[in-house]
């Protein structure tokens, strides 16, 4: 990539044009991203920004219907370390409890399996990216709350694993 005159011109090249394709696809998003960095700002990331705002949500005196819902979202906001450590093959839960005891700005970096600052190691969100997606799963929520009936398909069942072959190749 080349910078001048506050354009970028980036080329791309591939093998072949599905490789292409994919690469395109990567820079166009890296672009998006930068574009919403640029606009609102970035937070620490991996989750990190999520369960580090937990604590603001936890402190919000409220009754009733308002406090069952702010709970909701609280325990929503751990969601994505959560999957993230799982996606390392580890239990999300332990990951979480202990980000909560890091201080702020240090989250697990699941590629290096290390604590680290996330910011400093580039591991960063755009904010309006989180901000977006925290809006968009409210939205669906509420939505679901005042639906009565919700169609969704029906599971596909789970075959049954092959079974194993005779030991003693009995056939042999």
């Amino acid at each position: 990539a080349k910078l001048s005159g506050g354009v970028a011109v980036i080329k791309v090249g591939a093998a072949t044009e599905t490789e292409l394709k994919e690469k395109k696809l990567r820079i166009e998003d890296a672009l998006n991203a930068t574009r919403a960095a640029v606009e609102e700002g970035i937070v620490s990331g991996g989750g990190t920004a999520l369960v580090n705002v937990q604590k603001v949500v936890d402190a919000l005196e409220l009754e009733g219907d308002l406090a069952t819902g702010a709970k909701i979202v609280s325990r929503s906001l751990e969601e994505p370390l959560r999957q993230i450590a799982e996606n390392a093959g580890l239990e999300g839960s332990v990951i979480v409890a202990r980000l909560k005891s890091e201080e702020k700005g240090i989250g697990y970096n699941a590629a290096t399996d290390e604590w680290v600052n996330m910011i400093e190691a580039g591991i960063v969100d755009p904010t309006k990216v989180t901000r977006s997606a925290l809006q968009n799963a409210a939205s669906v929520s509420a939505l679901l709350l005042t639906t009565e009936a919700v169609v969704a398909d029906k599971p596909a069942p789970v075959a049954p694993p092959m079974p194993g072959m005779d030991p003693g190749m009995g056939m042999m």
